[in-house]
């Protein structure tokens, strides 16, 4: 075979294997691609409830830590997990942390949205993404699923639903405070209702 035959050999082997790498990312997109501890944060595109409703995007907390938190006014381990959040939100608020629920709700039901706040009397930030855009951009699966942001836009900690006023729960976000930006933080939590979150795909 000659010189330029050997290269046509080369070559061709080339494009069959960045054709297959190509079908591989586009096909297994998500094992590829993962959210989880350890990762850059991916933007959000979410809407306040305020009329008219104001975009909000994770540059509008940098410098906090953030607790994200994806729910929907229909899902129970949901409206279990929110009091809680409600409890650390008034424990550390003034201290630099953020917490931003993030509904995936339908287009139109807002008013839901608000009646759910007003329930359960909560006064952190809950934002509206009808598009439900943040559950492929973050990979989820099911509600809750919360996300804990470093002030570097890491994330520190991917989990499910929590009772956020366990000590090591309390800890964690503590520590995230004093650190301002924390290196390689352990994921703490009891871990004991994480199984418990409703399959993306509901009202």
């Amino acid at each position: 075979m000659t010189v330029r035959g050997q290269w046509l050999v080369v070559l061709s082997i080339v494009a069959v294997l960045g054709g297959g790498l190509a079908v591989a990312t586009l096909a297994l997109g998500d094992e590829l691609f993962t959210v989880d501890a350890g990762t850059r944060a991916p933007e959000i595109m979410a809407l306040t409830l305020d009329d008219p409703p104001v975009k909000r995007t994770l540059a509008d907390y940098k410098g906090d830590v953030v607790l994200l938190n994806v729910w929907a006014t229909w899902c129970a381990p949901c409206e279990a997990e929110m009091p809680s959040m409600e409890r650390l939100h008034r424990s550390y608020a003034d201290s630099g942390l953020r917490i931003v629920a993030v509904s995936i709700d339908n287009p139109g039901r807002e008013d839901a949205v608000r009646e759910f706040i007003a329930r359960y009397g909560l006064t952190f930030e809950i934002l509206h993404d009808p598009t439900k855009r943040i559950i492929d951009d973050y990979r989820t699966n099911g509600v809750p699923e919360t996300f804990v942001i470093g002030r570097d836009g890491i994330i520190r900690r991917k989990t499910y639903t929590q009772d956020w006023n366990t000590p090591a729960n309390r800890a964690l976000i503590a520590q995230l405070l004093r650190e301002g930006v924390s290196h390689g933080m352990p994921a703490g939590g009891d871990g004991a209702d994480e199984k418990k979150r409703v399959p993306v795909g509901g009202r």
